[in-house]
């Protein structure tokens, strides 16, 4: 027989390339609504998909905050509010984007 040693890690909690990830997708996507313009709405659907999306990702973003930097996360935590600020105005409740405008035909 043989005697098998079992490894255990002593980390335990979140995996910080997943929080990471999570921070710089929330700001890559603020940015992403900030510089480019809306060419259309979306079906409803997409609308409260993305919308909900979002609010996962910010409420996610807590679940990480011990295990990534805290300036990158008070950024993504400020991008992730400033996606919903953009849904204040008429076409941004509907695109998510800071502009809109339609393309000349």
């Amino acid at each position: 027989m043989t005697d098998r040693s079992t490894q255990t890690s002593d980390r335990t909690g979140p995996n910080p390339t997943v929080g990471l990830l999570l921070a710089l997708f929330l700001i890559g996507h603020f940015l992403w609504n900030l510089l480019v313009a809306a060419q259309e709405y979306p079906l409803r659907t997409e609308q409260v998909m993305t919308m909900t999306f979002d609010v996962l990702m910010v409420v996610g973003l807590f679940a990480f905050r011990r295990v990534i930097p805290s300036p990158l996360f008070w950024i993504a935590l400020f991008a992730g509010i400033g996606l919903f600020a953009f849904r204040l105005s008429e076409d941004g409740w509907w695109t998510g984007h800071f502009a809109y405008s339609l393309p000349p035909r």
